[in-house]
């Protein structure tokens, strides 16, 4: 089932919706494993999708029988607060312009409120070996920052696309800094038609591989993939989640 809620967020005084789904047949005491992901709009219904295509998340999880639960977050969608709200870290963007960045105080709420709400109000198994964080471009970003920041919360992460353009030194410095994360497992892909010419498609892999190597050394099992047809769309993450969900083991 999908279900639909707001929720207040304090850091932007305004109201997210969440776009929550949950297995429709749950037995008895049954409890589940909870993804969390950004953009919650994308996920489940073209009709609500920024750019009418979503991840088809619903029929992925009832046709697989994936057993959990699916928080998405829904973004602000005014200008560029998306970003704002997504990126750990601010910067400035010839496109974007100045992005000022709330990433980490949105992370604080998440661990802090949004969790603790989802615990209480749903058959959840709260426990960080079964609470995954997820997204794609800068939700990606935000899956593998929440994933090496917060591994006490979030010890498996999915992140598709991740954009590093302005932040990679500041998300490299924060990792190298983190905790030890030999409990955490990260997915973390790219797509081979995300960039327009070969030399930005190998500068785009080595900052990937970058972070992989980077948590490899703070202990981490780190599944990295090159998707060879892959694209930066919904179309392209909605294939990838029948992987993800096997390497990080929520099947």
């Amino acid at each position: 089932m999908l279900i639909k809620e707001d929720i207040y967020l304090p850091m932007a005084d305004s109201s997210r919706t969440l776009h929550i789904y949950m297995p429709d047949d749950r037995k008895d005491n049954e409890r589940f494993p909870v993804l969390y992901m950004f953009d919650g709009h994308n996920l489940f219904l073209d009709e609500e999708a920024t750019y009418g295509r979503s991840w088809g998340m619903k029929e992925t999880f009832e046709f697989m029988n994936y057993r959990a639960i699916i928080v998405g977050l829904e973004c602000n969608h005014e200008g560029n607060l998306r970003l704002c709200e997504f990126s750990p870290y601010s910067f400035s963007d010839n496109y974007w312009g100045q992005v000022d960045a709330c990433g980490k105080e949105l992370f604080e709420w998440m661990v802090h409120g949004l969790k603790p709400y989802i615990d209480e109000k749903y058959p959840t198994l709260p426990e960080s070996e079964h609470t995954l964080i997820g997204g794609s471009s800068m939700g990606g970003l935000m899956a593998i920052y929440g994933g090496a920041i917060y591994p006490h919360v979030y010890s498996k992460a999915a992140c598709l696309s991740p954009y590093y353009t302005h932040v990679l030194k500041r998300l490299l410095a924060d990792i190298e800094k983190s905790e030890d994360l030999s409990n955490s497992t990260f997915y973390i892909s790219w797509g081979r038609h995300e960039w327009r010419t070969k030399r930005a498609l190998s500068i785009g892999t080595e900052e990937n591989l970058k972070v992989c190597r980077l948590l490899t050394k703070k202990n981490a099992k780190v599944y990295p993939h090159c998707m060879e047809h892959g694209h930066h769309s919904e179309e392209s993450w909605e294939k990838e989640v029948p992987i993800f969900m096997e390497e990080l083991h929520i099947v």
